[in-house]
């Protein structure tokens, strides 16, 4: 077990890693990354199912444009609802053109009432990252719940997405952290275990 101070300090490294990076470099990171997440869906890296992918918070990298190009492919794609802390999200139908709701921290999420689906490739948030495919979070559980229920229910393909910034040698972990199968940053794309 990682001491949680150890990760607590860490998470407040990442956070202001994540937080310098100046506000006219986004834009350009976001598109990066809509063409690298392009690359492995054509290549044929990411399954054609559900894609699953997050609305950013604060100053996370902004995954919407891959999203919309995967929805663009044919691809549904869902955005999470946070439930009580702690607890699996569940993914709900993203259509931008849809009314959005303000749900728990704040965020956006899709409205009641839109279908509830399962992803088989779902672009995860992070704090930081290291290249064995650890992550560190926010600290709430939501992504390694879910993930750990879904590869319980079938394949699914985890892509962590981040600025390049966001790396660190190692990410202190614990027995119940997740691990990805890819990374993709604006820079490279990191596939884990080969």
């Amino acid at each position: 077990m990682t001491d949680p101070e150890a990760k607590d300090a860490a998470r407040r490294e990442a956070r202001a890693r994540r937080d310098a990076i100046a506000d006219t470099e986004r834009p350009a990171a976001a598109a990066a990354l809509r063409d690298r997440i392009a690359g492995l869906a054509r290549d044929g890296h990411l399954p054609r199912g559900v894609a699953g992918g997050y609305w950013p918070l604060g100053s996370e990298l902004d995954a919407r444009p891959a999203l919309l190009h995967l929805r663009h492919l044919g691809q549904p794609v869902g955005l999470p609802v946070s439930g009580p802390r702690g607890t699996a999200l569940v993914f709900r139908d993203w259509d931008p053109d849809a009314p959005m709701a303000v749900g728990r921290y704040g965020i956006r999420e899709p409205a009641e009432g839109r279908a509830v689906l399962r992803p088989s490739v779902l672009l995860v948030p992070l704090l930081a990252f290291d290249r064995s495919g650890h992550r560190l979070g926010y600290g709430a559980g939501y992504y390694d719940r879910t993930l750990e229920g879904l590869r319980a229910d079938g394949a699914v393909v985890a892509v962590g997405v981040a600025f390049a910034a966001q790396e660190m040698a190692a990410v202190p972990v614990d027995r119940h952290d997740e691990r990805l199968d890819w990374i993709v940053t604006e820079r490279e794309t990191l596939r884990i275990g080969e």
